[in-house]
């Protein structure tokens, strides 16, 4: 379980609880924090749970940089990418586990969840926050920037999850466990306030957007 946080201290420990609560299957719970963030690292350690320290002040590309770090520092064979601003409800680890190694071989590459809120989430054919098998990374890459990469670094902060969950359709590695829900609280939602953290996302959502359009008609040129 890998969350990068970023000034949000109140949210640490309701979300180790939330996991606790809800996660049958072993876990690790990962915290990977900003350098400068004091009230956050300290938040994170109370709660018990392994807490990475990245190398860098926030910036372009940090919740990517921060989940492919702690990927390379880690290693169990399932990751999940979450966010500090979600809740686990009962039997979410099963669900996931059992559509993911439900394909041939090594099973699917990628599993999404159920957020309870973006319609494209709640369709099946979009996901906010992933279980993704390490060997995927290791062997193909989650992301259109190859091998080892999680999410691509590129982006500020949007369309990561898009590339990835786009990438893994197109190579018919994606599946999605609607019994699985992992509810996302956001203010696009109005299930969360609104604050620094949320607007430092939103500021550079059309570079973002243009830059998604560009490297999907790259990586799907380069399957055709």
């Amino acid at each position: 379980m890998l969350v990068p946080v970023l000034d949000r201290p109140q949210n640490a420990q309701p979300l180790a609880d939330s996991l606790a609560a809800a996660t049958t299957v072993a876990y690790r719970l990962v915290f990977v924090c900003s350098p400068g963030d004091r009230a956050e690292i300290a938040a994170c350690r109370d709660t018990g749970a392994d807490v990475l320290v990245a190398g860098w002040e926030p910036g372009r590309g940090d919740f990517a940089r921060k989940i492919n770090h702690a990927y390379r520092l880690t290693g169990e064979p399932y990751l999940f990418q979450a966010a500090d601003d979600v809740s686990f409800h009962p039997l979410w680890d099963v669900e996931a586990l059992a559509a993911i190694t439900a394909g041939s071989g090594d099973g699917f590459g990628v599993c999404g969840t159920n957020d309870q809120a973006n319609p494209l989430v709640r369709q099946g054919r979009h996901s906010t926050h992933s279980l993704i098998a390490r060997w995927y990374v290791d062997e193909c890459g989650a992301s259109a920037d190859g091998p080892g990469s999680v999410f691509s670094e590129a982006y500020w902060h949007q369309y990561v999850d898009n590339e990835l969950v786009g990438l893994a359709r197109l190579r018919g590695c994606f599946t999605f466990a609607a019994r699985s829900v992992v509810a996302h609280r956001h203010p696009v939602w109005r299930t969360a306030d609104d604050d620094a953290t949320y607007r430092k996302g939103k500021l550079h959502v059309r570079e973002d957007a243009r830059l998604f359009a560009q490297r999907r008609q790259r990586w799907t040129r380069s399957a055709a």
